[in-house]
């Protein structure tokens, strides 16, 4: 990590930059299967272009407004937008590397990259029949003449720019005696060919064995000259612009808030370029007058040494036939209990449910709410959606609910960083089914996870709840490991009512019996948990927190784990990404641990465990200790007090502490560093591997116990 001015915190950006860079080492691992490394890589893709468009995008404005406000770590937006771009090349080319080794992998697996000038035979007629009839109809070149007749360039879509040499009969009428022979030099102009996404990155090949193929933007250069008869190409290459995409919402201006996020959305395709990808190959001329016309500042620009958007490279590692190349299969189980339970509601009644993802299928989840789509005595439900999949079951659900004559209330987030439009697509379809949706609270992301269906029961209504760290989706539930509680609790029932009522009335929450939310109170109450460990062990009583969560950034929470390990509290920090304490410093933090997991699945639950003098509180939420979650957003905090289910918290937590396989330290220097094998021991603990055996092992046990009292309970056979 890039030295930092001398502080007690670590600057949020660089921190980014240094998960991202876990992600990356996690493709070089030559240990895990191939098509799951290039998976890691194309992920480390899709995480930079994120950034840029956020991160260095708000920076770039900052700077150029002259802004010199230090961040907790000391460093102006200037000297972080330096640093920044400076760690970021530095990642960039390593991507590159890493493309490479991962390349020669698949090469010798089968999948196999061609380029032009390797396509003979059978693959030379087969590119050129797909060039004729899937992409030269399709595609349409645009000239570029000038600055101020540039067309629009779309944030990362992929283009091949192409300089021409037009001969002198192409330049229009000459003023030359000799009219019947033009003179003079060859006139030099550049057009640009978009490659929309109707098209196939990857084109298939003929092969005798295994999968090769070629990129689109390889045809399109291979036959360039195609688009311009009676012009020489002298250069083709590719290039990808990437555009600042923090464009704020003016919601105190907008009488409809659906309009305005449709402009945001809209300003974002014009928005500045805060970075300029280009081939490695493209010549310095042509990268100066793409520069000049996208108005890319000067450290902006970045050759790639191999193609452009390599998390488009994610396609690949969907290819069937090619299963020894991945993980083996880790099919989500569903506890039996569940399973063959003729209702949820049944089951809820009488117990609470902890699940954790994907370890334990989602479906449970799908099910409570579909369930309570179709049963008459449900009359209302109540469900705030933040990021759903394309083609939602749970929207579905909630849409037939309405259709059904039920209450149906749906709080839906339009801000949502870049499913925007899709949510307001569907948001849409839920008014049209007669569902009332709520656009949130304005000024507020509404981040929490909370559904309620209202069931008339022979002693009167009773709320059925569930509550998660994930989204209502379930194609993310196979892939981020999260938790979900579900209950019919009373306190918690008229707590999430309140809750809702605060948002769909937009007026101030009542005092929750047990929950929490932000804006208003969750920070206080982590700051209150944090301070009663902190004088528990100013007064001799042994003290500790556990957490686990996405990002530590709020400079009060971090204050407050500083001050509560000069106390003696024992603290242990599972942070994923970003982490802005400095661990293990000599009287600030020698009492806090930090580790990060970076494995098979992607670490998403928030769990916190505090010691509470012996009578462990613990809880999940939806909140990580950031500015944004805290400050900012309207989420949950929710103590789960179910003795089962807060034992099982506290061993997921004890698990992923032990973890050795997937796990990186955090140093006092700043550095991470990746941890090895616990002395000892003969390998490495994985803690996905132990939570996944140990889902299986109970899953397969309860089967057997079932059959074994079917076998006990079954008639015996008449004698002949």
């Amino acid at each position: 990590m890039p030295t930092q001015q001398k502080s007690d915190f670590i600057n949020r950006e660089l921190s980014w930059l240094e998960f991202n860079d876990r992600v990356l080492q996690c493709a070089f691992n030559e240990s895990l299967p191939v098509l799951e490394r290039l998976k890691f890589l194309a992920i480390t893709g899709s995480n930079l272009d994120e950034f840029f468009m956020v991160r260095v995008g708000g920076l770039q404005m900052l700077t150029k407004k002259g802004n010199r406000k230090k961040d907790p770590a000391g460093l102006r937006p200037s000297e972080q937008l330096t640093a920044v771009l400076r760690r970021t090349a530095a990642m960039v080319s390593r991507q590159y590397i890493c493309y490479s080794e991962i390349g020669k992998s698949l090469g010798e697996s089968g999948i196999r990259r061609l380029l032009p000038q390797e396509l003979l035979g059978e693959q030379s007629r087969h590119a050129e029949y797909v060039f004729d009839n899937e992409i030269a109809p399709v595609v349409s070149p645009m000239a570029i003449s000038s600055l101020q007749e540039t067309p629009l360039l779309f944030n990362r879509m992929l283009y091949v720019a192409i300089r021409l040499n037009a001969s002198p009969s192409q330049r229009g009428p000459q003023k030359s005696v000799a009219a019947d022979k033009p003179k003079g030099p060859p006139v030099r102009r550049l057009a640009i060919i978009p490659i929309g996404k109707t098209l196939g990155r990857f084109i298939t090949l003929p092969s005798d064995g295994g999968n090769h193929f070629v990129l689109v933007e390889d045809l399109i250069t291979l036959f360039a000259s195609r688009f311009f008869p009676g012009e020489t190409v002298a250069e083709t290459s590719c290039f990808r612009v990437t555009r600042n995409a923090d464009v704020s919402l003016r919601e105190d201006d907008a009488s409809d808030l659906v309009v305005e996020m449709e402009a945001v959305i809209d300003a974002r395709k014009r928005s500045d370029c805060v970075r300029l990808e280009v081939d490695g190959a493209m010549s310095a001329g042509m990268a100066a007058d793409l520069a000049a016309f996208v108005d890319a500042p000067e450290n902006a620009v970045y050759r790639a040494d191999g193609p452009l958007d390599l998390s488009a490279f994610m396609r690949l590692t969907e290819l069937s036939g090619y299963d020894k190349l991945r993980y083996k299969p880790w099919p989500a189980r569903t506890p039996p209990f569940l399973k063959t339970a003729p209702s949820l509601f049944e089951v809820l009644a009488k117990r609470d449910v902890l699940l954790y993802h994907p370890y334990e299928s989602f479906d449970p989840v799908l099910r409570l709410i579909q369930e309570a789509a179709r049963d008459p005595q449900v009359v209302a439900i109540k469900q705030t959606l933040y990021r759903t999949s394309k083609k939602s079951p749970i929207v579905a659900a909630l849409a037939e609910a309405a259709a059904a004559g039920k209450y149906v209330t749906a709080i839906v987030e339009l801000k949502a960083r870049f499913d925007e439009e899709r949510n307001i697509e569907w948001a849409s379809e839920l008014e049209d089914a007669g569902v009332q949706v709520i656009y949130g609270v304005k000024g507020l992301k509404t981040h929490a996870k909370v559904f309620i269906a209202v069931r008339r029961e022979p002693n009167g209504l009773r709320r059925y709840l569930h509550f998660g760290t994930g989204n209502y989706n379930e194609i993310t539930a196979a892939i981020y490991s999260d938790a979900s509680y579900m209950s019919c609790n009373e306190d918690l029932g008229a707590d999430a009512s309140a809750f809702f009522n605060s948002i769909t009335g937009n007026s101030q929450p009542q005092n929750y019996r047990k929950i929490e939310a932000a804006p208003l109170g969750l920070k206080e109450r982590v700051l209150s948990l944090i301070e009663a460990e902190t004088e528990r062990s100013r007064e001799g009583q042994k003290a500790f927190i556990l957490a686990k969560m996405n990002s530590l950034t709020h400079p009060e929470i971090i204050e407050a784990l500083y001050a509560a390990s000069k106390a003696g509290v024992k603290i242990q920090l599972n942070i994923r990404g970003i982490c802005c304490l400095k661990p293990g410093v000599a009287g600030l933090s020698e009492n806090i641990q930090v580790k990060s997991i970076v494995g098979r699945f992607l670490e998403h639950a928030r769990i916190w465990c505090f010691g509470s003098g012996g009578k462990e509180k613990v809880f999940i939420c939806t909140a990580d200790w950031m500015q944004r979650n805290l400050d900012k957003r309207v989420e949950l905090l929710t103590p789960v007090d179910d003795k089962d289910s807060r034992q099982r918290l506290m061993h997921i937590l004890d698990l992923c502490f032990k973890d050795t396989a997937n796990s990186w330290r955090l140093l006092p220097d700043c550095r991470w560093e990746k941890l090895s094998v616990a002395p000892g021991t003969k390998k490495d603990f994985n803690c996905h591997a132990a939570l996944y055996d140990e889902v299986c092992e109970k899953t397969d046990k309860a089967k057997r116990m079932k059959r074994t009292m079917f076998e006990a309970h079954k008639p015996a056979k008449p004698r002949k």
